[in-house]
């Protein structure tokens, strides 16, 4: 929001400097961005009297001029074609710097010596664009510098407002703030307007069909209006705060609105079918110009004004070409209505069409100020464009909306802001800034009533933060928080997700941080059935694109794309993760939230060196991995099993991953037909672990157990057993032997071939023994080893080799 010093004094008293103010500001909670004098560092050009005007003798176009600038007469080369001898202008002496940096010296154009430069509104940042040179008033002092001769010396002062502060989205809601600052009165415009006996209501009507949309819409006529352009002091005080002048009646519309914070609109009588204004929701698929010229399809949830026949506005964000004020109208039909927020958000966004009046609508405008700023709008145009207000106003506001009344304990707000503070001086603060105060059911509370310019006041604690910004920030004492630490430890389930995220890291993944939702084909891409319930996907009500369109059922494809995009930027040797859930619909209407694991690795297996080797990541990497995980969380009974795989998942190099009932995920490499609808050109192996399964599974975390003093001693056995036997298997059989002192077992060895019978293979086993008792005997070690082999013989029908 962009203000003016002098525009403030209008409408508040004060004797801050602008930095004072600023700062000021600043501390009231309206952080100010930059302040920046208006006319700054332009003394030097004054305004002048050019004594004569000359054809230059070299050159066709440009002329030579004496100018008088109050204390001698030097001669000027002009360029422009709109000055004669007599004419009052501004001139840039030599040492003058212009806005953009542009220096004025003396020089010489085309032989002729130029002492300075006459400037046109658009050289001295007065207007954005000029025909010619300014021509002044001849009633303006000689030598006087031209902006403080044309009393435009200002300070423009820019605040960055947060988004629940509409009230300040104006000069007048800036200037309630100081006046609650400096214990001032604030003025409002009081608009005077004299009315001809015709009345509005013969000539139009205004019908509201959405109520929830447009709670409230009022409308005002002018007629015989002269189209024109703006008087000087109108344009400058646009200009000053960032906007175009386009005519009178616009520039009007505008003003009110930087004025007094409501948006207004003005159509062209004569456009409008029917002669009446109709606030209903648009068609599916209408067609609407705004006055930008752009085509927009609207939807039903757009709101627009119409008339008789046809949409004349997308309601709080743009008008229609086909309604705009033009240079030949007559009759205007001024607006001022309120629409909900919400509303005007959503289409706001939803056309890409963020203006001046979306931007205050979507946050909330002031909806009773609507007869003020309607009656100082009309009388404005009457008087600029000598217009005939017709008597009467159409307000048409069906169910008035409720102001808030709030309870506050003067109390509590000792307690949260550590100050004291009687309950007069809260209501005193509170009235500064145009709250409504009466004595409360309790010697300690007050019954505050909050304006309709103030929505973000809707709690107690509301009233407090705005108590805090007016007693001033800087006058809270500053204390330290008091106390206690609780060593509370974490809940199993956070101790599980940080084991596993440290584990996966630990193995030189990466986190991955993508949004929580995708394209609604993101997963059809998996070649999942079509009854999987991973595509019963839940839907963005107001999502950003059709990219972020659904809930992620799965993680995967996210993965892949940042994979894509990675390997797009020749970053081919990649270990990434992702330990987020997933948002799987139930047939009550609940989402089932699913912490999920998944991990996705590709290239090589080392860094690029010269002492690493070239190999490439497989299936083992991953597994490998699997298994650093499991054994993280005290999983010991996994099976990986090759059957039952995922459609995404290649046949023969891939697995299911369970322990007893429960299915942990799958672990192998990723389909070459999934990877090319991700545009992947190279293998990628997958790791999906189901955490709310593992959960189920997962032991009590290891403590410590006392390290043996006693040595340990090895058995070797080979067995030879049928080929389709899986290693697994045999690593399971040793694990739920019940032989006493086995520490640990390693498969170390596997040979198929020559000296092996066909479908045969030898696995060669060693098993660590060791007591934390004694030193074992051999014939202890010889008893239990025996036990353990016999076992796996019986079992796995081996033999020992």
């Amino acid at each position: 929001m962009i203000v003016t010093y002098n525009w403030l004094k209008e409408f508040v008293d004060f004797d801050y400097s602008p930095q004072e103010l600023c700062d000021r500001l600043t501390m009231a909670g309206l952080e100010v961005d930059a302040l920046e004098e208006i006319g700054g560092g332009l003394d030097s050009v004054v305004v002048a009297k050019l004594e004569s005007v000359e054809r230059h003798p070299d050159a066709d176009k440009l002329t030579v001029c004496q100018v008088n600038n109050g204390t001698e007469v030097v001669q000027v080369v002009c360029g422009a074609s709109n000055h004669r001898t007599g004419d009052y202008v501004a001139l840039a002496q030599p040492g003058s710097v212009l806005p953009g940096d542009f220096k004025i010296k003396k020089s010489k154009i085309r032989g002729q010596v130029s002492m300075g430069m006459l400037c046109s509104e658009k050289e001295l940042n007065i207007a954005e664009e000029a025909a010619g040179i300014m021509i002044l008033s001849p009633e303006l002092q000689l030598g006087q510098p031209v902006f403080e001769a044309l009393d435009l010396k200002d300070f423009m002062i820019e605040i960055g407002l947060t988004p629940n502060r509409p009230d300040c989205l104006s000069v007048v809601g800036v200037a309630r703030e100081v006046a609650a600052m400096c214990g001032q009165t604030l003025r409002l415009p009081t608009p005077q307007i004299t009315e001809i006996e015709e009345k509005i209501t013969d000539k139009t009507s205004v019908v509201i069909e959405d109520g929830e949309y447009c709670p409230r819409y009022a409308a005002r006529m002018i007629k015989d209006v002269k189209i024109g352009p703006s008087p000087d002091w109108m344009v400058r005080r646009l200009e000053a705060v960032g906007m175009r002048s386009i005519n009178n009646v616009v520039d009007v519309t505008n003003f009110v609105m930087m004025e007094l914070g409501h948006p207004m609109h003005a159509f062209d009588f004569r456009f409008l079918e029917e002669g009446r204004i109709v606030v209903k929701r648009a068609t599916d698929g209408e067609s609407f110009t705004t006055l930008d010229d752009q085509k927009h399809s609207m939807i039903a949830e757009d709101l627009m004004i119409c008339d008789g026949a046809k949409a004349v506005a997308m309601a709080g964000v743009m008008g229609g070409l086909n309604s705009e004020v033009q240079d030949d109208t007559e009759t205007i039909l001024l607006e001022a209505a309120y629409f909900k927020p919400t509303a005007i958000r959503r289409t706001s966004k939803r056309h890409g069409l963020h203006t001046e009046s979306s931007h205050r609508f979507e946050r909330g405008a002031d909806i009773d100020m609507i007869p003020v700023a309607l009656d100082r709008a009309a009388s404005l145009i009457a008087e600029l464009g000598q217009g005939a207000v017709l008597s009467g106003v159409i307000d048409a506001y069906p169910q008035p909306l409720q102001t808030p009344n709030l309870t506050l304990s003067v109390a509590k707000v000792g307690a949260l802001l550590d100050i004291s503070v009687d309950r007069d001086a809260v209501g005193a603060m509170l009235q500064s800034i145009g709250l409504q105060v009466e004595e409360g059911g309790t010697q300690d509370s007050l019954q505050v009533t909050v304006p309709s310019f103030r929505p973000d006041l809707e709690r107690e604690v509301d009233l407090i933060e705005e108590i805090a910004r007016l007693y001033g920030y800087d006058r809270i004492p500053v204390t330290m928080p008091v106390g206690t630490v609780d060593a509370t430890p974490p809940q199993r389930r956070q101790q599980i997700q940080g084991e596993l995220r440290n584990g996966i890291v630990s193995c030189g993944f990466s986190e991955a941080m993508n949004y929580s939702f995708y394209a609604a084909d993101a997963v059809g891409k998996l070649a999942v059935a079509r009854d999987d319930p991973r595509r019963q996907q839940v839907k963005i009500l107001n999502p950003l694109s059709e990219d972020q369109a659904v809930m992620r059922t799965s993680l995967i494809p996210s993965l892949l794309e940042t994979v894509a995009r990675n390997l797009a930027y020749r970053s081919t040797d990649l270990r990434l993760f992702e330990l987020r859930p997933v948002f799987l619909p139930k047939t009550d209407g609940v989402c089932d939230e699913r912490l999920t694991l998944t991990a996705v690795a590709c290239g090589r297996r080392d860094p690029e060196g010269w002492s690493q080797g070239g190999e490439s990541i497989d299936f083992y990497d991953l597994k490998g991995v699997a298994e650093d995980l499991f054994n993280a969380v005290c999983v010991d009974d996994v099976q990986f099993v090759a059957d039952h795989l995922e459609p995404y998942l290649h046949p023969g190099k891939s697995c299911r991953m369970t322990s007893g009932q429960q299915v942990l995920g799958s672990v192998g490499e990723i389909h070459p037909q999934v990877l090319a609808a991700f545009d992947i050109d190279q293998p990628v192996f997958l790791l999906e672990v189901d955490v709310e399964n593992l959960l189920a599974v997962a032991g009590d975390f290891n403590t410590f157990q006392p390290l043996s003093r006693y040595p340990d001693v090895l058995r070797d056995s080979a067995l030879l057993l049928d080929e389709a036997v899986p290693a697994a298997h045999v690593m399971d059989i040793i694990n739920r032997t019940k032989v006493k002192n086995i520490e640990g077992a390693v498969i170390f060895d596997v040979y198929a071939g020559k000296g092996i019978p066909q479908g045969k293979k030898s696995l060669a086993v060693r098993v660590r023994y060791r007591s934390t008792e004694k030193t074992l005997t051999e014939e202890e070690v010889s008893k239990a080893h025996g036990k353990l082999t016999q076992t796996l013989c019986r079992q796995l029908e081996a033999e020992i080799r």
